[in-house]
């Protein structure tokens, strides 16, 4: 079940491109997150259940449920699509996994940069983590980042379909002078770990496993090693940054960082997808009173057991058809040591103690992390450093710019990172660094012929 299956929904003047992400997890569990590119939604949580040939996917946030057969050898799920006011037949096919080239339909080029697969080990966990180091061309040496991913298991490149948010990324600043770690999540790919079980505080540890790795490495200027997070990942890299150790970074990059509680951010991404799915005001009232009641539930039973049923009684009380097995495992994962920890995580309380450099950037068009509620708190929190904030127009949660300019390839539009938040990105990040530059080695062999512009900005490799 590992894997992503698209269909087209019918909805009252045409059809949704609905995308759900299924992963298994080590604990005999599914992570799943559902995908509208037309809704400008991406990796809404969900919960699957597979028994046999028998599927339930359950969005909570969006009042939705997928209930289907596998078929075809886990080709297709096949079964009935129900939300506030549609219920409809619903197809989904299973997508094939990318191809690693970057361009569709060319065959991969040399890169003009070091590529290199590494691991490293996490003291405090006792796990290691894999990935992917990337060095640009030139003797160095370079400041560098971490690459920390959102929430729910990821891969190093953040694979989304046809978009990989961090290799992108990875790629663009590399190419202009910029080394890049980027590694599995927990659990994920070739790191070791449980994704389950591991919360926001925990992979702080990972964030300076990987600091601690990055100064091993002898064409990385140690003095400019910095960590850049996504949503999640931005939170762990403020909390890295907050912990006087000498692993903390010299800079952080924020991309739609949390600003408020756990529960404030869970209700209001409920509150903008169910406008979204066009849910009545009742509707709507009904569900944020049903997500207050689990949450409260939760927060005052600290036993698992006594909340997980406590919250499948009232997941049914609410939705009498709904499968117990679907109850229990939706109050499993409200109830795991991620959920609990989330709502009950301010993200302002640390920030006082980050001294070094920080990027806040989001984009207007982000439903799950609003720049305009969680920008305000994070800058005001972060007291003690140099703070660049910035809103990006039409820019969503996974930083794609608005559809109408992605590129065209054979005929379909593929996402893309945004070009502008790539330029912001990589010129804030060597303002606050050196730009790097040809350093004499004091080896007698010939200067290598590719050489990186000394102060020009783009980075480029001139021969």
């Amino acid at each position: 079940m590992n894997g992503q299956w698209s269909g087209p929904l019918k909805v009252p003047g045409g059809e949704l491109q609905l995308i759900i992400t299924i992963v298994p997890l080590s604990n005999g569990s599914y992570y799943a997150a559902l995908d509208a590119p037309q809704q400008r939604i991406s990796r809404m949580p969900a919960e699957a259940v597979v028994k046999g040939t028998d599927i339930t996917v359950s969005i909570e946030q969006a009042g939705s449920r997928f209930v289907g057969k596998i078929g075809k050898n886990g080709a297709t799920l096949q079964g009935t699509w129900s939300q506030p006011g549609l219920k409809a037949p619903l197809l989904l096919r299973r997508l094939e996994l990318p191809q690693p080239a970057p361009i569709a339909g060319k065959p991969r080029l040399t890169l003009p940069y070091r590529e290199e697969q590494v691991s490293f080990y996490n003291q405090e966990a006792q796990i290691r983590l894999a990935g992917t180091l990337t060095t640009p061309a030139g003797p160095g040496p370079f400041p560098a980042v971490v690459l920390l991913s959102d929430s729910g298991p990821h891969d190093r490149d953040v694979t989304e379909q046809d978009y990989r948010l961090f290799g992108s990324l990875a790629d663009h600043l590399t190419r202009r002078g910029i080394a890049v770690l980027r590694f599995d999540d927990r659990g994920v790919g070739q790191s070791q770990g449980s994704h389950f079980n591991t919360t926001t505080a925990d992979v702080v540890s990972d964030a300076q496993a990987a600091l601690v790795f990055l100064r091993t490495r002898r064409l990385l200027d140690t003095r400019y090693l910095g960590l850049l997070g996504h949503g999640e990942g931005a939170n762990v890299a403020l909390l890295a940054a907050a912990t006087p150790v000498p692993a903390a970074p010299a800079f952080v990059v924020a991309l739609a960082p949390y600003g408020v509680p756990g529960r404030t951010v869970i209700r209001r991404q409920q509150l903008e997808i169910m406008r979204l799915i066009g849910s009545n005001p009742a509707q709507v009232k009904a569900a944020l009173h049903l997500n207050q009641e689990m949450i409260d539930i939760i927060r005052q039973t600290p036993n698992d057991n006594q909340a997980r049923g406590k919250v499948a009684a009232l997941l049914r009380f609410h939705n009498t058809d709904l499968d117990p097995h679907m109850a229990r495992a939706r109050a499993v994962q409200l109830t795991s040591p991620w959920s609990r920890y989330f709502l009950d995580f301010d993200p302002t309380r640390s920030l006082p103690a980050v001294k070094c450099p920080v990027l806040l950037l989001g984009g207007t068009d982000d439903l799950q992390v609003a720049t305009t509620q969680n920008q305000a708190p994070l800058k005001k929190g972060l007291k003690n450093s140099s703070v660049t904030a910035l809103r990006l127009p039409g820019v969503n949660h996974w930083f794609q710019p608005e559809m109408k300019a992605w590129p065209v390839v054979n005929g379909e539009p593929q996402p893309v990172f945004s070009p502008r938040a790539l330029d912001e990105i990589r010129e804030w990040v060597f303002r606050k660094t050196e730009r790097p530059h040809p350093v004499a080695t004091g080896d007698p062999a010939p200067q290598p012929k590719k050489q990186l512009v000394k102060g020009g900005g783009s980075g480029k490799v001139s021969r």
